[in-house]
């Protein structure tokens, strides 16, 4: 049997990235193809032990390469199907937008389980009121929540931001999963509220209420 040609690196050692295929800009893109979750330019340095600006000059390269730039990411200079996108304060690469309703036939509608209405709405009351205890959202939305916070809670959308200084009641926040699901960058480009959930159009009357 024949040996594996390929040089042994040992365990933490740091790889010589130039010797392989491509280089630094190939293994930075080896690593964005297999995170789950935006990474910081920070953390991808980190992980190739390059200086952070080198691996954010090659993060726009590919970035320009997958939308067709210059003819860079094929022979017709066509965009790819996926995308380098900065997103909740790191990096990911994903599916294009313009490809939703192909992506949408081939994974089955039962492999994403759904959020109810319900969660819906009491997660727009967190997104919007945040940092937020559970009885405000309870009193904002006139129904017990603890069910449905237990929920987004588990299904990381939402987490615990330390206690209410005056009650001492737990406070909730989303998280950059949520930033990530939504495919914004920060809270403040929360769309608004009505279009969304009619149901909660008067959101800032009802809060003011719960006060």
């Amino acid at each position: 049997m024949a040996e594996d040609a390929s040089p042994a690196v040992p365990d933490g050692a740091a790889p010589d990235l130039e010797s392989l295929p491509g280089g630094v800009k190939a293994a930075l893109e080896a690593v964005l193809m297999v995170i789950d979750e935006p990474a910081t330019e920070a953390e991808l340095a980190a992980a190739l032990g390059v200086p952070a600006e080198q691996v954010r000059q090659l993060l726009h390269q590919l970035q320009a390469e997958y939308d067709g730039a210059g003819g860079a990411s094929g022979a017709d200079g066509a965009p790819r199907g996926f995308e380098l996108r900065s997103i909740a304060g790191g990096w990911r690469i994903f599916s294009r937008g313009d490809f939703a309703p192909v992506v949408s036939r081939f994974v089955r509608e039962d492999r994403t389980a759904r959020l109810t209405q319900a969660a819906l709405e009491t997660l727009a009351v967190i997104a919007y009121r945040q940092p937020v205890p559970r009885a405000r959202i309870s009193a904002i939305r006139g129904v017990n929540v603890d069910s449905v916070v237990r929920t987004l809670l588990q299904r990381g959308l939402i987490a615990e931001a330390g206690t209410d200084p005056e009650s001492g009641a737990v406070l909730y926040r989303t998280t950059s999963y949520f930033l990530e699901r939504l495919g914004i960058g920060s809270i403040s480009e929360l769309p608004e509220l009505a279009p969304h959930l009619p149901g909660l159009e008067h959101l800032g009357d009802l809060d003011d209420l719960a006060r």
